[in-house]
């Protein structure tokens, strides 16, 4: 039985921009994924409380505007602070399931002052512990207009029964140093969370997949335009530009020889179970492995910074 491993994917839509509202929904398919027996549940990329949709919709780049400064203030207060204990029940369910979690938070990092936001992947093990919080190195694009680049300390891989189990946010996984990173520290089963869309999914997917000859989960979130709450800030200026759907899933599962076992499933809310085999691991290493028999260290080699990066160094004098 530690050969196997099941997966639930949790191809759901935030309480955008709701903290509590979207912790509620999360509990829910943990408990969910609990009661079909799931080892590990894996939720899309800032699923809690949401994904920045608002910055392509609302001109995100016109410097000192109100709105932006309303919605984005309104983003923070929704954010997560784990050292404040949000995530405690989450993690409490996790070891009253018997549970792995990824899950993709909006973090407010008290380490860095508790004002600005980092897109974090979040792995809590079946005992409740939270083992690592990976914020996002590059924010892709119109992000960096509300997300900070993170550091190289969530870098991290995980024991999960015969599985060693890594993960990244989103365009990170077209980052082939950051996956490198992974490979080296041994990672067999790579978890890829996105905000949604087939588009992100159906390509690097079954890459990764064959150039790592592991496992990779891909979990997307939904978006449509009624999952807008309407207490939103400035929702009729961010509406008046939206299309009907903005994120479409694209959930999936590719094996180690770069094949679908759960091709891209959209347009619809669920909990996706797939069970996996590790001696496919394996099987497809036998001809290739990217960090191992296949890879030369006296000419090529990565140097990982895993420092958690702060503004502030204190050194106390107690006398």
């Amino acid at each position: 039985m530690e050969n196997t491993l099941k997966i639930g994917m949790a191809q759901i839509s935030p309480v955008w921009l709701n903290k509590q509202k979207t912790i509620e929904k999360v509990k829910a398919y943990i408990k969910k994924a609990g009661d079909a027996k799931c080892e590990l549940i894996v939720f899309g990329e800032g699923l809690l409380p949401g994904y920045p949709f608002w910055l392509s919709m609302t001109n995100g780049a016109k410097f000192n505007s109100k709105i932006q400064k309303e919605i984005h203030a309104h983003y923070i207060r929704n954010a997560i602070q784990i050292e404040s204990g949000e995530l405690d029940e989450i993690c409490m369910l996790a070891k009253s399931n018997n549970i792995a979690i990824y899950l993709g938070i909006i973090e407010r990092a008290k380490n860095r002052g508790g004002h600005s936001l980092y897109c974090s992947l979040v792995y809590i093990d079946c005992e409740g512990e939270i083992k690592s919080v990976h914020r996002k190195l590059q924010p892709t694009y119109e992000e960096r207009l509300t997300w900070a680049p993170g550091d190289g300390h969530g870098l991290r891989v995980h024991d999960l029964k015969n599985f060693c189990v890594g993960g990244l946010n989103c365009w990170e996984n077209w980052m082939p140093l950051a996956r490198t990173a992974l490979y080296g520290l041994g990672e067999n089963l790579h978890i890829a969370v996105w905000p949604g869309s087939e588009d992100n999914t159906v390509d690097i997917t079954k890459f990764i997949a064959k150039e790592s000859r592991s496992f990779v989960v891909s979990v997307s979130s939904l978006m449509k335009i009624e999952d807008f709450p309407k207490d939103t800030p400035h929702l009729e200026e961010i509406l008046k530009n939206s299309p009907a759907i903005l994120a479409n899933g694209g959930s999936c599962i590719a094996g180690p020889d770069g094949e679908w076992i759960v091709s891209p499933i959209t347009d619809k809310e669920d909990l996706i179970i797939s069970t996996i085999d590790f001696n496919r691991v394996l099987e497809e290493r036998q001809n290739f492995d990217s960090v191992g028999h296949y890879s030369r260290p006296d000419v090529t080699k990565l140097t990982i910074n895993r420092e958690r990066q702060s503004i502030i160094d204190i050194i106390d004098n107690n006398d």
